[in-house]
């Protein structure tokens, strides 16, 4: 999986792997998602808009299954996952 850092007040980095359509996108909150099924050109045409935080709420946010691979807490780093993190079957925070 090839890791892309990006400018934006939304995303710290970016990653896809083409074998899997796996896409994770690390948010600045220190939140990693991994999105399922993702075509290559919706990889693409992210790393290249304007605002990576709108082309994510218009075309990723809701639109595809989904899962928390790593939650931050308040000063403590990443935090152990839950099954209701998930996005498939549930709805965290950025779903909403």
């Amino acid at each position: 999986m090839n890791v892309t850092p990006v400018e934006s007040t939304t995303l710290a980095t970016v990653a896809y792997d083409d074998a899997q359509a796996l896409l994770q996108l690390e948010f600045r909150s220190l939140a990693i998602y991994q999105y399922f099924g993702v075509p290559p050109a919706v990889h693409a045409a992210l790393l290249r808009a304007p605002s990576k935080g709108s082309y994510f709420n218009r075309v990723i946010r809701g639109r595809l299954p989904y899962s928390l691979a790593v939650k931050a807490q308040a000063g403590r780093g990443p935090a152990a996952l839950r099954p209701e993190d998930s996005g498939i079957g549930g709805c965290p925070w950025h779903a909403r």
